[in-house]
């Protein structure tokens, strides 16, 4: 089924598992898979920011998004497509609808510097990839350097109806959901999904303000499932009990450069990763960060047993 606007759910950025030799390894993305159908989650999302796809050949891409697609035959798969030319992305994009993805993400080139520049880039993408494949707006100002105002959103969903889920990643940005929502509510903007990146760092307070749930990597999905339910149903406490328990490591592993390595460390010792390898270039974990980490998952482990990790 394709993506649309009712989207809602924990939709996880899938880390792309390698060897230490670079080579993609399969059997680990079978069992994130199935981790992230047995956890509670509703979508996934493979090639992300922090799925390594500008490291990956073309075919290598399409082969990661078939495999998630093929296991995950009872989730709906985002695959991210965003490549400096249309030409690539048309490509991958038309080439993982084939396969049975139900959406795809594009993030902004970083050199859109006004309003008009940025919508006329959705546009173009759009009629790039064709009108009848449900898209994702990335809008993560603080990797792209392109800073979205709310009624730049607004103008890109009513132009290009094929943008159905917005990715919200600014920082700050609970006043740009809540924005958001009051378009909706005064009927100047049709109704799309919200899912939150930024590792999940807002997630708590993003879900008061009208988000539909989360579009992030943390490496523990499952809190993130529990935490959106939780706000589901109206028990916030309990929400932000088990968010402000997971909150050191989240923040942890959310630093730029080394988050990734921080996030496949603890998927290894979650069972989930044969190996912690990011394909090159990459910073290898320092040994510091890796017994902070552990430090990290012993304190957590006190309120959350998943936490509770062998050796």
């Amino acid at each position: 089924m394709p993506l649309t606007a009712d989207a809602r759910g924990v939709y996880p950025i899938a880390p792309t598992p390698f060897f230490d030799d670079g080579t993609i390894d399969t059997a680990s993305i079978d069992r994130l898979v199935d981790f992230y159908q047995s956890c509670g989650c509703t979508g996934i999302t493979v090639l992300g920011q922090l799925g390594e796809a500008p490291k990956l050949e073309h075919a290598e891409a399409v082969d990661i998004a078939a495999r998630v697609v093929r296991r995950a035959s009872a989730l709906p798969v985002i695959v991210g497509v965003s490549a400096p030319g249309f030409a690539a992305m048309r490509a991958l994009a038309r080439e993982a609808m084939e396969r049975g993805a139900a959406g795809v993400m594009i993030a902004p080139p970083n050199t859109l510097r006004t309003d008009d520049q940025i919508v006329g880039y959705y546009k173009q993408a759009a009629e790039a990839i064709g009108a009848d494949v449900p898209f994702v707006l990335q809008d993560y100002p603080l990797t792209f350097s392109v800073q979205i105002a709310p009624g730049v959103i607004r103008r890109i969903v009513n132009d290009v109806p094929s943008c159905v889920m917005l990715k919200h990643e600014d920082w700050p940005g609970l006043e740009k959901i809540s924005t958001l929502r009051g378009y909706e509510r005064d009927g100047s903007m049709r109704h799309i999904a919200i899912l939150c990146g930024n590792g999940g760092l807002f997630l708590d307070f993003e879900m008061a303000r009208g988000a539909d749930g989360a579009n992030t990597g943390y490496c523990f999905p499952d809190m993130l499932c529990d935490v959106v339910r939780l706000c589901g149903d109206g028990r916030r406490d309990e929400a932000h009990d088990l968010f402000d328990a997971h909150l050191p490591l989240l923040r942890y592993e959310q630093q730029p450069g080394v988050g990734l390595a921080v996030r496949k460390y603890v998927m290894v010792r979650r069972g989930l990763l044969s190996c912690a390898a990011q394909r090159s270039p990459a910073a290898p974990m320092p040994e510091r960060a890796r017994l902070e980490v552990d430090w990290l998952l012993e304190r957590l482990a006190r309120k959350d047993a998943r936490a509770r990790l062998g050796g």
